[in-house]
């Protein structure tokens, strides 16, 4: 399994990375500039990646980091969203449906929506798929002047980040950012900083879909539920009007026979 890792001491928040994850994915630049200032985080639909102050003088790279156990592809009714055993949770938009669980879902609040489109769908970062089988490392990585990105296979990069906490021990924070966190990522950080402005918590935390497969699974019997009530209620209105229209037909016969 692939994975980048991002050594936050060496980031200069350049963008270069974000650049060049805008050019590869053909998003529109000048919307991309403009959304870094409208969202809170700098990402959106045109912007699939941004660069986030996380401490003083301290930025990192923000993106889907591509769980091992994907909250998104949890939520997703349809199977729209899928983890690769090559290391990237992909997107496919001829399955989905729009219902847009997968934003409400992912802890890191990454997945965007195409709301300027006529016809949306959700959007991400999806490691540049298309680089890795060509066996081409992701834009990102290769656009870093800094060597603040590093990418290959997960394992090696997880001792390589180990080591290198071990090494320098004053330099970093005794912690590899998604190695265990909702059950450890592709994308994994090290920094002398809490990275918490990224969205990873304090504490270890298990992983998200333990608890959305459980409602997913009973989805669809609530809304057979819903539209069965839903529909025994129509049938019960109509009829009240049904009742309520003949009523004054029968009084107004009722009357005419009296006279």
């Amino acid at each position: 399994m692939f994975g980048i890792l991002v050594d936050v001491t060496k980031c200069t928040a350049c963008e270069k990375c974000v650049a060049a994850c805008t050019k590869r994915n053909s998003r529109d630049v000048w919307q991309a500039e403009r959304d870094r200032a409208l969202t809170a985080d700098g990402l959106s639909s045109h912007r699939l990646s941004t660069v986030v102050k996380v401490g003083d003088g301290r930025f990192a790279r923000k993106s889907c980091v591509h769980c091992i156990e994907p909250a998104c592809a949890s939520a997703c009714l349809v199977g729209a969203l899928a983890k690769t055993a090559e290391g990237p949770v992909l997107y496919d938009r001829g399955k989905c449906i729009g219902c847009r669980y997968c934003m409400l879902a992912c802890p890191f609040h990454v997945p965007r929506y195409e709301w300027d489109k006529t016809f949306p769908y959700v959007v991400k970062c999806d490691l540049c798929s298309d680089r890795l089988a060509a066996h081409q490392p992701p834009a990102c990585v290769e656009a870093c002047p800094e060597g603040a990105l590093k990418f290959g296979d997960r394992d090696r990069l997880l001792r390589e980040a180990r080591e290198t906490i071990r090494q320098h021990s004053e330099r970093y924070r005794n912690h590899v950012w998604g190695e265990q966190e909702f059950g450890g990522s592709s994308v994994m950080y090290i920094a002398d900083v809490d990275l918490a402005a990224l969205g990873w918590p304090a504490g270890g935390a298990a992983p998200i879909p333990s608890l959305t497969e459980p409602l997913v699974r009973v989805t669809p019997f609530l809304g057979l539920g819903v539209g069965t009530a839903m529909l025994g209620l129509n049938w019960i209105i109509k009829r009240r009007n049904a009742l309520a229209t003949q009523q004054p037909d029968e009084n107004r016969g009722q009357g005419e026979h009296r006279e």
